[in-house]
Formats: C-alpha cells, structure tokens, sequence
C-alpha cells in the first residue's frame, strides 16, 4: 500500500502544509502548494518502496513485503479535500464517553492525526452476523455488547461502525466507561499510506484524541507485521494506564489492526478497548480479531 511519489499533508506538520513523499520516504521539503514541482533531484515514481512511510513517533520497522497501491486523488482533489475537512470534537474515549465534558482544548500533538475528508451520506448501520466497513468486515459482537451503531465522532475513519458495552459510570454521571470496537475505512488522501505506518499514526492519535486531554501512558505489547483473510496487515498492542476522576479503572488493554483490503488508496481498521476491569469482554474482542474477514 505504498503511494507513489508526490506532495501529500504532511503528517507531522500544521494543516495545509504538504511534505513530499519519494515513494520510499519523507524528504525535507515542504509546501503550501501541492501543484508545485517535485523537489530538484527526485528520484522516479516507483510504485511502491520496501516500506511505507513513518511518522517518527514510535513507529517499529518491520522488513514484510507489502502489495502497492495507487493514489485515488490528484492535486487539486487532495487540495479540495483539505478545504472541505470539518473539525471534530470527539467525546467518546476509547474506554469511556466523556458525557458533558468540555470540547477539549486545541493540542499540537493533534495536528499530526489525519481528520477524514468528507464523504456525504452517513454509513447505514451493519445488520446481520458481520458488521462491515467498505471491504473489512468482523462476526458481531454478543451481549453485552450494543447492536452496532453508524460511529460519527471518529474522525479519521469513513464509513465507521462500532459496538459497545457498558462497564461503569462517574458518581456524578458525566463519565460513563465502555468496552469499544471500531471498524472502518483509511483512506490514503486523508495521510494513511500503509498498514504499518497506517496503525502507528492510529494508535498516537487515540491516545491524542480519545481522553479528552488526560494523561494516558502507553505500553506496546506487541506490535507485529501480520495477515488478514491473506492481506497484509499490521498489529498494535498496547496496554493504557491512567487515572481520571470517578472512574475505577486505571487500565485498560488497546488493539489496532490496519488491513491492506486490495483497493487503491484504501485501507481497513479494526480497533477495541477493554477496561482492566472486565477481562471478560476480552475474548469476545479477540474472537472478533480472529475473525475479521476482505471482501
């Protein structure tokens, strides 16, 4: 899933500034204009590199073959897109609905994380034994989890679809603390250039986004170039501790899948939580996981 050469959003930088990608790296220059001419002394437009690029934090290279994929978007669809991104406010952790909280604050670790472009009619709620986003699909969740739901407040996925299961709640009522599972759809012209570098940049930015701005410490457990259905895929691990005010849990374990799903320009997410306390919706997670299906 690796795109060709050309000036893309630059993943580390502000909104609106491009960083050119040689089809095997990042260089140095960067632009406001993605109609401007390669940097002098760019190699080539190969189709795909021996890796994808990377967003410098805690990113792990693994040397595993990976399929190419070509770009979807020109220029000027790439600069539109950027024109017509919304901004938004996510209030649902990755452990816990921050009912009644405060918009978080403006971060700069949040201008790194890609914000998908806007796509039209919201995704249709996935009925029957899968629960499905564009080419990625996974057996639906039993009870206790919620039927599946279209998930708008994700805002680097298309077409999202999640399930949820209650674990506690605030005395005061504000917080309220889940079990989470996600699916959805990456695209390249919103900054996903491959599953390794695509679960990376996910993983940094649930911990960004997702907590409403409370200190989050993460410990990688794994993290491991893998298959899906026969796709080439990438595995995060993590466990998160923390202490947020009238919630017992302190803890809780994060998985992220990104799946090379064969679409140009396209990748698949699978993403849970489960709070340290409730291992028992641990299982169903992982048989999820094991289950997730291309096509």
């Amino acid at each position: 899933m690796s795109a060709p050469p050309g000036w893309y959003p630059d993943p580390a930088g502000a909104p609106g500034r491009y960083r050119y990608w040689d089809g095997r790296g990042w260089g140095r220059d960067t632009t406001t204009r993605p109609d401007v001419a390669p940097p002098p002394g760019s190699p080539g437009i190969p189709m795909s590199g021996p890796r994808g690029p990377v967003t410098g934090r805690n990113v792990a290279t693994v040397a595993a073959p990976r399929r190419s994929w070509g770009w979807m978007l020109g220029a000027a669809a790439l600069l539109m897109s950027l024109l017509v991104v919304i901004a938004v406010v996510v209030r649902s952790a990755g452990g816990g609905l921050l009912d009644g909280s405060d918009p978080p604050a403006e971060d700069p670790t949040q201008q790194s994380c890609p914000r998908a472009s806007t796509t039209g009619s919201p995704a249709v709620p996935s009925t029957g034994d899968r629960v499905r986003s564009g080419q990625l699909s996974y057996p639906r969740l039993p009870l206790p989890f919620d039927p599946p739901i279209a998930d708008t407040r994700t805002p680097f996925g298309h077409d999202v679809q999640s399930q949820q299961a209650f674990v506690e709640r605030s005395p005061d009522g504000r917080t309220t603390w889940v079990a989470w599972a996600l699916i959805a759809r990456l695209l390249a012209g919103d900054g996903f250039y491959g599953p390794e570098q695509g679960a990376g940049v996910i993983a940094d930015c649930v911990v960004a986004l997702f907590y409403n701005n409370h200190e989050i410490h993460r410990t990688d457990t794994r993290r491991e170039a893998t298959t899906v259905d026969g796709h080439q895929a990438y595995l995060i691990e993590s466990h998160l501790t923390f202490d947020i005010p009238g919630i017992k849990t302190r803890g809780e374990t994060m998985i992220v899948v990104v799946v090379d799903v064969g679409q140009q320009g396209e990748a698949g997410l699978f993403y849970g939580t489960i709070p340290d306390t409730s291992p028992q919706l641990l299982p169903p997670i992982r048989d999820a996981l094991a289950g997730l299906q291309v096509g």
